[in-house]
């Protein structure tokens, strides 16, 4: 089961931010169709029965290598897109494996070369009364988003679904022949509902995956201040 809070201490990060003003959108997914654009060895997760897609636009902030302070004046911020969904590896350790990372600031292409999937484009992200909006277009292809949220009251006792959901504590990517596993920390996520109000995305399509089906389940978070992201280290030969 997926943990609440960290299940690591990251002594030695790669890079130090914040995620900010992140919303969670959640479809249920037969197995079988998340299976087939998944890696061995890695197993995919199921929540309910099913697998589960996670599409989850937010803004990072200051982004800084460490040792650096967050006060710093000039670190960067940039919105961040990514779709998503849940694995565990042969040692039982569970995570993140990335369908697609679209990303407004050219920075985070050097993960590309451990094989996460960033693509470069034009992102946004605005507040306007109670209502949160998203934008993205890949410069490069025709994947796009529109998301308008409301977010809701918090959410005092999140459940083990809503933990499952939103807290994981390591990423995999995979390059030629190798499967990279990234430890991340950070603070538990602070929770609320949220309604959305506008939706339309062609991410999971080019993903390679079908139509979501039936409505999202849906979280916002204002964010987490102290992400600390580890060294990626290999952690298994892959096909």
């Amino acid at each position: 089961m997926a943990a609440y809070g960290a299940e690591q201490r990251v002594r030695l990060p790669a890079l130090c931010a914040g995620w900010m003003t992140q919303t969670f959108v959640h479809w249920a997914y037969p197995v079988e169709a998340v299976r087939a654009l998944v890696p061995e060895p890695l197993a995919v997760e199921e929540y309910g029965g099913s697998a589960w897609v996670g599409f989850t636009p937010f803004v990072m902030t200051d982004v800084r290598p460490p040792g650096v302070p967050s006060a710093l004046p000039g670190l960067p911020t940039f919105a961040e897109t990514n779709l998503r969904t849940y694995v565990r590896h042969p040692n039982g350790r569970d995570g993140l494996w990335f369908f697609s990372l679209e990303v407004a600031c050219p920075v985070m292409l050097g993960a590309r070369a451990i094989g996460a999937p960033y693509h470069p484009g034009v992102l946004e992200v605005t507040r306007s009364g109670e209502t949160v909006r998203y934008s993205g277009r890949r410069r490069r292809g025709r994947a796009c988003y529109r998301l308008a949220v409301r977010p809701g009251a918090p959410v005092e006792r999140p459940t083990a679904r809503d933990v499952w959901l939103t807290s994981r504590w390591r990423a995999y990517t995979r390059s030629p022949g190798l499967l990279w596993e990234t430890p991340v920390a950070h603070e538990p996520w602070p929770l609320a509902g949220a309604a959305v109000e506008e939706l339309e995305e062609t991410l999971t399509a080019e993903a390679g995956l079908p139509a979501p089906a039936g409505e999202p389940v849906v979280h916002f978070s204002d964010g987490v201040r102290h992400v600390r992201m580890g060294v990626p280290v290999p952690c298994s030969r892959t096909p």
